[in-house]
Order: C-alpha cells, then sequence, then structure tokens
C-alpha cells in the first residue's frame, strides 16, 4: 500500500494517511519518526520510511504529540519489534500506556453524527482501528528539556487542551512547526479549510487548547505541518492567531 508522501523541506517529509499525518525527519538514513498514523495505516507507515530512503531499525525514535488512536497507532509495534524508543511529554506518558484514555468517545460521535461528514469519517476511522488497543508497553517522557538529541533537532512546546499532555514539535532552525492536533488545517468533520482547532468533541479540555494557541503564537515559523489536513505555508503565528479568532 503506498503512502503519500509530500517532501516539504529538506529533510522534512508530512506524509497523510487515514485523515491523519505522520512527520518524518531525515538525518542520512536515519530518522525521527513523529506519530505513526492508526494501526490500519501500518502498511503506508513502512512504504513511507522506505519511499525517503530509511527502514524501520533506523527509526532512532518515535515521538508522540498525543496518545489518540489515530496517532499513536504503530508505535508498540515498533518498539516491540524494533526496539524502537517512543517518547512523549511526561503527562502524556500515562495516556500512552493506555493508564486512562482521553478519547471522543463512540457516544459523543454518535450525537454528533447529524453533522455533515462526521458518520462517514467515523466509520472509516472504526475500520482503521480508531477503537483498537495500541497501548505502548514502555514509553518514555522526553530525556531532557530543549532541543532533543535526535535526527532534526526537534524542541518539544507543551500544548494541553487536546489531551492532557500533548505536545507539538518546534524545528526553530528551519521555520518549522510540527503541530499535532494542537492546530490543523482541515479534517473531514470540519467545513473550514485553514488554520483552526478540531471540533469541540474532539477536545479534552477545549479551554486549554485555546489557550495553548497562544504558545504557538509565539513560535517563529513559515511552514505549518499539523496531525490533520494538508501543509500550511505562512507565518506560524498568524496560523496560530488566526485558529483563535475562529475558536471564540
Amino acid at each position: 500500500m503506498r503512502a503519500d508522501v509530500r517532501h516539504v523541506a529538506d529533510g522534512i517529509y508530512l506524509v497523510h494517511g487515514t485523515h491523519t499525518n505522520w512527520v518524518i525527519l531525515t538525518e542520512g538514513d536515519a530518522v525521527t519518526l513523529v506519530d505513526t498514523g492508526y494501526p490500519g495505516d501500518r502498511e503506508r507507515l513502512l512504504d513511507s520510511l522506505t519511499q525517503v530512503g530509511s527502514s524501520p531499525e533506523a527509526v532512532a525514535a518515535v515521538l508522540i504529540t498525543h496518545a489518540h488512536n489515530d496517532h499513536l497507532g504503530s508505535a508498540e509495534h515498533l518498539r516491540a519489534a524494533y526496539g524502537t524508543p517512543v517518547y512523549a511529554h511526561e503527562a502524556e506518558v500515562p495516556h500512552v500506556r493506555r493508564d486512562f484514555l482521553h478519547q471522543v468517545t463512540v457516544g459523543q460521535v454518535l450525537l454528533s453524527a447529524w453533522r455533515p461528514g462526521v458518520l462517514p469519517w467515523a466509520l472509516r476511522a472504526l475500520r482503521s482501528g480508531g477503537t483498537a488497543d495500541v497501548a505502548v508497553t514502555a514509553p518514555e517522557p522526553f530525556p531532557r528539556p530543549g532541543p532533543l538529541d535526535l535526527p532534526g533537532r526537534p524542541v518539544p512546546v507543551p500544548t494541553p487542551g487536546h489531551t492532557d499532555g500533548h505536545c507539538a514539535f518546534h524545528l526553530p532552525g528551519r521555520g518549522v512547526l510540527v503541530s499535532g492536533d494542537a492546530l490543523v488545517s482541515g479534517h473531514p468533520t470540519s467545513r473550514i479549510r485553514g488554520p483552526q482547532l478540531l471540533p469541540d468533541m474532539f477536545h479534552h479540555e477545549r479551554a486549554a487548547a485555546v489557550a495553548s494557541l497562544d504558545a504557538l503564537a509565539a513560535l517563529d515559523g513559515d511552514l505549518l505541518l499539523p496531525g490533520h489536513g494538508p501543509a500550511h505555508e505562512g507565518s506560524v503565528r498568524d496560523a496560530a492567531r488566526l485558529a483563535r479568532e475562529r475558536a471564540q
């Protein structure tokens, strides 16, 4: 199964999976993988590594923006099969481990099923493993503050709200922000195009998610790589501010 891999900057790739994205940061044949898509995206995930000239064995680490199934899907597979470390913000580690689950419920989706796009999205999410057990056995918190010693040298940026430990990743020398679900550019359940928050049902604490946009608005950058939707070219600050205006 071929992956939709977009080369968005030198050594940086945005991959579109099933209604969700992951990011590959390369350094030689070694890579940092930010998120992993749904469990059903595994073939696409492995193919995306091949397309950028790498392999599962060369993944230095998986960084998790947050532990929803559409981002965590193959993290445990990589950890168990290849010994790949899986890192997340310390507040998200128990969520990655599935000590608890903060994710939209089937009941919440059914209550919103009348909204355009919700039912087709939900059916595809279920087929892709949206309710599967994807717990990571031994996730780890980031080993140090500041830039991580990994390909791309990503800097974690805590952005709680979507989940308690949601974290974006900034590449300050490259002007790139990998925003996860703290700031997206589209979603099948949204009629808005461009920078936005996801619809309310997806956030654990919506007010905190809105407030976290201020942390993103403080970052320099001109390329946004979101967890959902296409890459957004233009000021990251302006994108975060627009999303906040739309949320209010």
